[in-house]
């Protein structure tokens, strides 16, 4: 009796011991201004999908200097411009002006934003718009090894899709072991859903962040759907311009046609349109992400 439990310590010790590389090599986005960019109150949770507390005295005159032009210092870390640089790619599909910040070559993760109606390059680098939320983004890649692009780009049709295909080809040749997340906000969206399709780029993805953004059926048959590529959702919840039920809707599609899929939608509760993009906590977005895939 006394044997048979000794074996059977030294199997679970070796088992132990086996696993310990693969979870030292599990790679997570280290803590920046945690405190001050988590989620302030989550009114209530059911699985993957949460409720989240949003106030506007609370999180934009609270936080901001100048309400929606200026965030107040603390909430901001400008030395990461020295990071930055504003370029020019020349691509097959013409030239992707971008910014790119932190390591272009040799990068752990690749986070890339693409912006909706009306926006530009400029938008996803900005460090005091919304609420510093960008700032934040940015400072996470380039404190951990990673690289965060925001390009300018046609349209978002298929030309624009072959831009920022050709602004991830780039990358991910220069950074081959990179993990690659795209975040895309509104109209953004459009391109996110069709880079999911894409055979090529879809299953190298670790992840899919929709800001604000729409829906797409034709997701569910995509190839980062079968790879089962994290699907992050972020929504007002007084969003005029994408009703919020119709992408909850969405997101019990997935969940239904796949219920372990690793997806979740986080309701910022009386937010509107720009809501998520000031309020989505990337680090924690990310590291769940990161654990998944």
């Amino acid at each position: 009796m006394q044997k048979s439990h000794i074996r059977f310590c030294r199997f679970v010790l070796i088992f132990v011991l086996s696993a310990l590389p693969s979870l030292a090599s599990a790679e997570t986005l280290k803590p920046y201004k945690d405190e001050l960019f988590a989620y302030p109150a989550i009114l209530s949770r059911e699985g993957p999908y949460m409720v989240v507390d949003y106030n506007e005295m609370r999180d934009i005159n609270g936080r901001d200097e100048i309400p929606e032009r200026r965030a107040r210092g603390k909430y901001v870390s400008t030395g990461v411009r020295k990071a930055q640089q504003d370029l020019v790619l020349r691509t097959g599909a013409g030239k992707i002006r971008h910014v790119a910040v932190g390591r272009r070559e040799g990068a752990k993760f690749i986070a890339i934003y693409l912006h909706g109606q009306g926006g530009s390059r400029k938008q996803g680098v900005d460090d005091f718009s919304f609420g510093g939320n960008f700032n934040r983004i940015k400072n996470l890649m380039a404190r951990n090894g990673g690289l965060y692009l925001s390009p300018d780009f046609s349209d978002f049709g298929g030309k624009g899709a072959a831009e920022i295909e050709a602004l991830i080809g780039h990358y991910a040749g220069q950074s081959p072991g990179a993990k690659i997340f795209i975040a895309c906000g509104s109209m953004g969206g459009a391109l996110c859903w069709t880079l999911a399709g894409d055979k090529a780029i879809g299953p190298r993805l670790s992840g899919l962040l929709l800001l604000g953004s729409h829906w797409h059926d034709g997701f569910l048959a995509s190839p980062a759907f079968r790879v089962k590529v994290p699907v992050f959702f972020g929504h007002g919840s007084r969003d005029t311009v994408f009703p919020v039920e119709k992408q909850e809707a969405f997101f019990r599609s997935i969940k239904a046609k796949s219920p372990n899929y690793p997806v979740r939608f986080v309701r910022f509760e009386t937010g509107t349109h720009g809501t998520p993009i000031r309020m989505t906590d990337w680090r924690e977005t990310l590291n769940w992400m990161l654990s998944v895939r």
